[in-house]
Order: C-alpha cells, then sequence, then structure tokens
C-alpha cells in the first residue's frame, strides 16, 4: 500500500511518520514537506535509507506536483498546516494559503487520482474556547467557534474536507487532538521553549497568569490514534483525540521546573497573547469505544521522557534557536 504523509518533516509528522515506517514496513511511504522553517530533513535522518520510505520536497499548494506525487497513493494522512499561533497574529496569510488553499489543492488532487481514504489532523482550537468552571469537553457535536486566524484557516480546513465527501464521495475521516508534546517538537512551543530555555538557565515566558488549560497528549499516542483511525475509522467521521490529561500552563511549567532543580524564580511572566482561549477539554469516548484506542503514556512519565530527549538531541534543536 502506498501511504502519503504530507507535512511529515514537521512535530508530529515525523513522529507519524517514524512510527508507520516501522509498524507496517509492508507499505511505501511517501513523505510530503516544503521544509519550511518547522518541517526539518533532519527530523527523519534516521530514516533514510530504508527501502519503503522516500521524501519529496513539495508543497502541498502546487496541483502539478500533487496530482504527480499522489498517482497510485491508496492513504493520504494530511498534517501539512502552518500552526503556531503567535505567528498567525504577526501574519495571518501563509496560514491562509496553507491551511486552506493547500487542503484544497490537496483533496483535489485526491478526487482526480481516486485516493481510497483521506485522513485530515485538524485540532481542537476550531470549537473555541471553555471556561476553567465550565464541567463540559468539546465533542464531535460541539459547533466550530474559532477565535483566532490559525483556529480559523483550520476550522475552514475541515468545512473543505466534509465538502469533498459530501459532494464527490471522496472517502474521508477528520481528527481533532488537543496539544501534542514529544520529540522533533519546534522549541517555538510552550514544553520545548521551556526545556530549552531551562537548558541554558534562562528563565521560562509565561502568558498572563499562566492559568491557560490545555488537553495534553504524547505525540506517540496521537500517532496510535491516527493509525487507528486510518485504517478503521467510519469515512465521513470526525474523532476527537484525548488523553483526557486537562492541565493549565502553569502547572506544565512547575513539573518542568522540579525536572531541573529550579524554583519558580525561573518563571517571567509576559503580557497575554491576543486572543488567548482560556481552556481547551476533548472528550474522547467515540474513539476509545468504536476503534477500541487508548493512550498508553503518563503525561509526567512522558513529560521527562521528552526533557531526556531535548538533553540528548543538542545538536538538533540548538541550530533553530538563532531563527
Amino acid at each position: 500500500m502506498k501511504v502519503v504523509i504530507t507535512g511529515g518533516a514537521g512535530f508530529i509528522g515525523s513522529n507519524l511518520t517514524r512510527h508507520w515506517v516501522t509498524r507496517h514496513p509492508e507499505d511505501r511511504v511517501v513523505v510530503v514537506d516544503a521544509l519550511t522553517y518547522a518541517g526539518r530533513r533532519e527530523s527523519l535522518s534516521d530514516l533514510e535509507g530504508r527501502p519503503n520510505y522516500t521524501l519529496v520536497v513539495a508543497d502541498i499548494g502546487d496541483p502539478a506536483k500533487m496530482e504527480a506525487v499522489l498517482q497510485g497513493a491508496d492513504v493520504v494522512l494530511n498534517l501539512a498546516a502552518e500552526s503556531h499561533n503567535d505567528r498567525a497574529i504577526s501574519n495571518p496569510l501563509p496560514f491562509v494559503r496553507t491551511n486552506i488553499l493547500g487542503t484544497a489543492v490537496l483533496l483535489e488532487a485526491c478526487r482526480k487520482r481516486d485516493v481510497g481514504r483521506f485522513h485530515h489532523v485538524s485540532t481542537d482550537e476550531v470549537y473555541g474556547s471553555l471556561s476553567l468552571d465550565d464541567p463540559a469537553r468539546f465533542t464531535e457535536a460541539s459547533p466550530y467557534r474559532p477565535r483566532g486566524p490559525y483556529s480559523a484557516s483550520k476550522a475552514s480546513s475541515d468545512h473543505l474536507v466534509r465538502a469533498w465527501t459530501e459532494t464527490y464521495g471522496l472517502r474521508t475521516t477528520i481528527s481533532n487532538c488537543g496539544n501534542n508534546f514529544g520529540p522533533y517538537q519546534f522549541p517555538e512551543k510552550l514544553i520545548p521553549l521551556a526545556i530549552t530555555r531551562l537548558m541554558r538557565g534562562a528563565k521560562v515566558p509565561l502568558y498572563g497568569d499562566g492559568q491557560n488549560v490545555r488537553d495534553w497528549i504524547f505525540v506517540a499516542d496521537h500517532c496510535d490514534a491516527i493509525d487507528a483511525i486510518a485504517h478503521r475509522g467510519i469515512p465521513g467521521s470526525t474523532y476527537l483525540v484525548s488523553a483526557e490529561h486537562e492541565v493549565s500552563n502553569r502547572e506544565v511549567i512547575d513539573q518542568l521546573l522540579k525536572l531541573f532543580g529550579r524554583g519558580p524564580e525561573a518563571v517571567e511572566f509576559v503580557p497575554d497573547r491576543l486572543g488567548h482561549d482560556r481552556r481547551y477539554g476533548l472528550d474522547a469516548r467515540r474513539l476509545r469505544q468504536e476503534l477500541g484506542w487508548t493512550p498508553k503514556h503518563d503525561f509526567s512519565t512522558a513529560l521527562a521522557q521528552t526533557v531526556g530527549w531535548y538533553r540528548s538531541n543538542v545538536t538538533w534543536w540548538e541550530p533553530l534557536l538563532s531563527g
């Protein structure tokens, strides 16, 4: 089976590529990535030379290249996206081009090449924000209420996926996931930013009061979920992916401080981000009940493992700090 992973040199994409190449050695895996700042060839260097792995440097917004690379493809896993909220606030147009137009181009190429299955990886941010005292969590039936350029672009891409299903009969699934952490994450996101700063003896910046809550999942568990959905998910369905571990940004940083033997003096509170959503929470019962998926990693243990990875891979992340 030919499996195409777009955005496969990014954080989640490189972990998924490694997962798929090793878990499904009978499949031929083709990674498509534009190798922008967050997509790095080095994140896949250990796979070079494997007979079932190929990297194609291309933009999903290029129709001719997408039709060429999707020739004979059985499955497309779409992880190509601009994903950093701060960058979206300062310059939203690249998010519109990649996340909306790029998804449309990719869907149309899948239709023309008669791809058997298209899975689209999205975010919990499309549902908007929950209050801290609200016991509810988002479900697949929750209305879309994106509040920022990034989340709006991802919500738009979700709608396009559903439109290609309803209009053209493309066999698609969508997954909306919470905050991922783990190896190969670009050091602009909260956890790797904090780790790399603490490793250099610097302070960790924390937005606002630090009480914003996120639904955290170890990236390997997310990859397992994508695998399950791609193989057994019902076409036309959406699945929420969550380890159901909600924790505030301040609590995450406090756990990291303990791992580094640092105290609260290592935290620097900074002005809050524009439109900063207060809380995300996902109900993953459908994924668990229909497909039998469960997360395998405890948050605290996986966080310590992530710290260990960054300590052991300074040559991967240190060159990124100047960029």
